[in-house]
């Protein structure tokens, strides 16, 4: 009996390996679309004062940040309050950046769906503190569109 435990945990874990995670499944995806220059809606929510200005229209060229607008249709400024909040989610990289460190270990619970196409992260829950009130996290990418 030991030795069938024995050789279905190793086929159990045979198989988890050969693909890799999910996460690294749909960053490979990401990585291998070489995307340079996309838009995208990104929604973020908390307890945060920004709720209003949700979804931001999101423009990202070679990885950087080209453009920001809030739904009223404001451009966000690099010099705007706001500005930083925004930016540190306002990239495909940047969401993988930080889904990576909430799943290793930053936050006690976190759940996402990849995009079917590009494997970019399209909702991301993030339970910083399981007990906690007011800690978490919602990001969302919605209208991503690949750009010439």
């Amino acid at each position: 009996m030991k030795k069938i435990i024995l050789i279905a945990l190793v086929f159990v874990l045979a198989a988890c390996s050969m693909g890799g995670s999910e996460f690294s499944q749909n960053q490979k995806k990401w990585n291998d679309a070489n995307i340079t220059h996309y838009r995208f809606e990104l929604n973020i929510s908390c307890f945060c004062a920004f709720r209003d200005q949700m979804p931001l229209k999101v423009e990202v060229r070679k990885g950087e940040i080209v453009s920001i607008t809030t739904s009223s249709g404001s451009v966000v400024a690099n010099t705007d309050v706001s500005y930083e909040n925004f930016s540190r989610y306002a990239t495909i990289d940047k969401l993988f950046t930080e889904l990576q460190a909430d799943l290793g270990g930053k936050a006690d619970e976190v759940t996402v769906t990849y995009d079917p196409t590009y494997g970019f992260p399209s909702t991301i829950n993030i339970d910083f503190i399981k007990n906690a009130v007011d800690d978490e996290l919602y990001l969302s990418v919605a209208a991503f569109e690949k750009l010439p």
